[in-house]
């Protein structure tokens, strides 16, 4: 059976699978998605709890709208379409939620702003983890310093800009992740991803997991501050399929639930070898695209191969965690070396090293061979190579595909 696999923003890499090998083709579920206008006019005209959105604006002086940036697939622009209609845009400040990440390329700002980027252009701010100042609002329970950009803190309405789907170690996307590691400084974020080293931390787990603890204690500490959210349920096409609008946590609820309908893939078996695509955007460097090897796991064989497929395009990400790959040819060393002093990135890290050592991890990439060799991960220039190995190795490998692995999550049946 001839498959395409997608590889950048146009390309695509073909790859033969016999017929009596291929256990499927798995992604997130289809379902019927409306008209954008109509799903989010639908969505803002009944908010979940609290106030409709015209309501909530009134009197505000200082309204800050809090948005993902480029490496999302958040459809911001048709929010913000729909939006243009209600009330005029350039009254409020829009701060673009980097967490950690660099600032966005003219290319991911016309794709978060749309058509409304050049009015807009003067009225964004883009937060920097590392320099931007931030309000200290007190410790979580957990113990993390609770440092939020000034401009959130200081805002006397804030509007979110979201969307929901499973996250590796946060459970999912969305809510309070805006705040933290949205607009968090760099040492909020590095002392919460900490706790992702915890086995609890995992996807489309919220109760008990200290990452989403953690971040729910980030919304406690501007409890009293008016927030409005607008969080979307995409489907696998990033089409927007629902719109939960409201209160922050009560919409994340329902959009978790909407979620989960979408992107839980039931399995009739696990694989001897499974291809997970890490798709554009989310193929942006290997540290993003860790995702799709932590969502392929669980639709692995002990003791099979994972083939992550990323272009990788601005290359490793942050270094920190690739070092710490590299530090030693055994896995099991590498976890020692983690747990035993954390910085930023090593939970990726951990998360990686953790499936090395029951699991082969191979992958195809734009990144420099030799880079990748020496993080436990096999290189190969195509998937069809990839998979002529595995075939000469095993000639009846059960094999699955996942052609969205950064928001897949495969569940056996």
């Amino acid at each position: 059976m001839n498959i395409d696999i997608r590889y950048g923003k146009d390309g695509v890499q073909k790859v033969d699978i016999p017929e009596k090998n291929l256990i499927g083709i798995f992604a997130p579920r289809d379902v019927e998605c409306g008209t954008p206008d109509v799903v989010l006019n639908e969505a803002l005209d009944n908010p979940i709890g609290g106030e409709a959105l015209d309501k909530f604006l009134e009197g505000g002086e200082d309204v800050v709208f809090i948005v993902n940036d480029g490496t999302r697939p958040t459809p911001t622009a048709k929010v913000l379409d729909v939006l243009s209609k209600r009330m005029d845009l350039r009254k409020a400040r829009y701060l673009i939620a980097t967490g950690t990440h660099r600032d966005m390329t003219e290319e991911e700002y016309n794709f978060v702003f749309g058509s409304h980027y050049e009015e807009l252009k003067d009225r964004i701010v883009v937060h920097d983890a590392k320099k931007s100042e931030c309000t200290y609002l007190g410790d979580s329970k957990n113990g993390t310093p609770m440092e939020v950009n000034k401009v959130a803190v200081d805002a006397d309405r804030l509007v979110i800009i979201t969307s929901v789907e499973p996250h590796y170690f946060a459970g999912y996307t969305g809510g309070r992740k805006s705040f933290l590691p949205g607009v968090a400084s760099f040492k909020t974020v590095e002392t919460n991803h900490k706790l992702a080293m915890n086995i609890e931390a995992q996807s489309l787990v919220l109760e008990g997991n200290p990452v989403h603890e953690d971040m729910m204690d980030a919304l406690e500490v501007v409890k009293g501050k008016k927030i409005f959210s607008i969080q979307m349920v995409l489907d696998r096409h990033q089409n927007i399929y629902k719109v939960a609008a409201g209160e922050l946590n009560p919409a994340f609820a329902q959009a978790v639930e909407w979620a989960n309908t979408v992107f839980i893939a039931p399995i009739p078996e696990k694989a001897d070898v499974v291809i997970s695509v890490a798709p554009y955007p989310m193929d942006v460097d290997l540290y993003q695209s860790q995702k799709a090897l932590d969502n392929g796991k669980w639709a692995l064989k002990e003791g099979g191969k994972i083939i992550m497929v990323s272009k990788c395009r601005e290359g490793v990400g942050h270094p920190t965690f690739l070092t710490q790959l590299s530090s030693s040819k055994d896995p099991k060393v590498v976890l020692e070396n983690l747990r035993s002093e954390y910085k930023l990135g090593y939970h990726k890290a951990a998360k990686m090293a953790e499936i090395a050592v029951w699991a082969d991890i191979w992958a195809v990439t734009d990144l420099d061979d030799e880079l990748i060799s020496s993080a436990n991960i096999t290189p190969f220039p195509s998937v069809a190579d990839a998979m002529k190995k595995a075939f000469d190795e095993n000639p009846d490998a059960r094999v699955i595909i996942l052609t969205d692995g950064s928001v897949t999550i495969p569940r056996l049946e």
